[in-house]
């Protein structure tokens, strides 16, 4: 897709066009609170997670145990959507009360919930914006051509052939994840810092004295690779559809809000099982213009904005499942072309 530098200013019309949406949403009583909703989803994310432990703990030193870990990489995905989501102050009106189930959801996956916040929160402020995106600040790989052309050796390699290794790099995303949180809880000053050390020293003695203790040393490591593998696949397949392959932003000017967030994102179509597999995220377009919004509203708020941004002639992108990976890697394909020909 394109980079595009918005030069001209917004007009004022374009400025109330964010306010028009709001008050249609506000109106349909889509930003309320949904604590039943809540309640029962952590309570069977839980019951579940234990359940698979007792499950773990009970099937012994076996090699059926790769099917637990499939299951927890799921869980574990499953409990960072929650967490997510209240980084988003979904679930309850209060920081505090939120930052609560947060930290907690962190700590039972391993991650720090304080680094992430941090991180989203830049991202959502400046979505595919190349300079001030740090979801688009990924060594291995390149989102547009000056992130490409800037690449040298080994990663300028990597940027060539990124669509072909998109995948497999996924594989480690889980471990970036862990080393990330631990990367900076080493640093003074972050957020909660001792509560996070310690919630994050607890889950991988914790993680590991079970692993190994119950399994033989080979399975086990063969566990802990199919369990973290497969849940930075899982992570990674979730939000990379919501920009990757939409336009890029560039400069220190950008559109009004309302067109910033609509034009950078894209949306995967799909019914109620897509909408728990990627906890929400397929309505990428909503959150970002809403990220309060609790994720049950999220299916009906779409029509509504999908329709506001036909009326005003704002682009609106939506896809299959499948057809978004398909962009994603074209993208990165076409990203890496310039590369490869220089090669020869």
């Amino acid at each position: 897709m394109t980079s595009f530098d918005i030069s001209p200013p917004e007009s004022a019309a374009q400025n109330r066009d964010y306010a028009d949406l709001s008050q249609i949403i506000r109106r349909s009583g889509l930003l309320r609170r949904r604590y039943g909703y809540y309640a029962g989803k952590i309570a069977l994310n839980v019951l579940a997670f234990a359940g698979g432990w007792v499950g773990f703990a009970y099937l012994g030193d076996s090699w059926w145990q790769l099917f637990l870990a499939a299951f927890f990489a799921v869980m574990f995905a499953q409990l960072s959507f929650v967490g997510h989501d209240a980084g988003h102050r979904q679930i309850f009106r209060t920081r505090r009360a939120n930052d609560v189930v947060g930290f907690c959801h962190g700590g039972m996956v391993g991650l720090s919930y304080g680094w992430w916040i941090d991180q989203h929160t830049r991202h959502h402020a400046n979505p595919n914006h190349e300079q001030d995106d740090p979801d688009l600040d990924i060594s291995v790989l390149a989102f547009t051509g000056a992130q490409g052309h800037a690449k040298r050796g080994f990663l300028r390699w990597m940027a060539k052939y990124q669509a072909f290794l998109f995948f497999p790099l996924l594989l480690l995303e889980g471990f970036s994840l862990h080393v990330s949180s631990v990367r900076t809880l080493r640093r003074k000053g972050t957020r909660a810092r001792n509560v996070e050390i310690f919630l994050l020293a607890g889950h991988f003695a914790i993680y590991l004295a079970a692993v190994f203790l119950v399994l033989s040393p080979l399975t086990a490591v063969v566990f802990i690779l199919v369990h973290q593998c497969l849940w930075g696949l899982y992570m990674g397949c979730s939000f990379a559809p919501g920009h990757k392959g939409m336009p890029t932003m560039t400069g220190g000017r950008s559109p009004d809000f309302l067109r910033k967030q609509v034009l950078t994102s894209r949306n995967v179509r799909g019914g109620v099982w897509v909408d728990f597999v990627l906890g929400g995220l397929n309505y990428q377009i909503e959150h970002h213009l809403f990220p309060s919004m609790p994720r049950p509203h999220l299916r009906r708020a779409q029509p509504l904005v999908h329709q506001f941004c036909a009326q005003r002639g704002i682009e609106y992108a939506q896809c299959g499942w499948l057809r978004t990976y398909g962009y994603v890697l074209q993208h990165l394909h076409a990203i890496g072309a310039p590369l490869r020909a220089g090669s020869h």
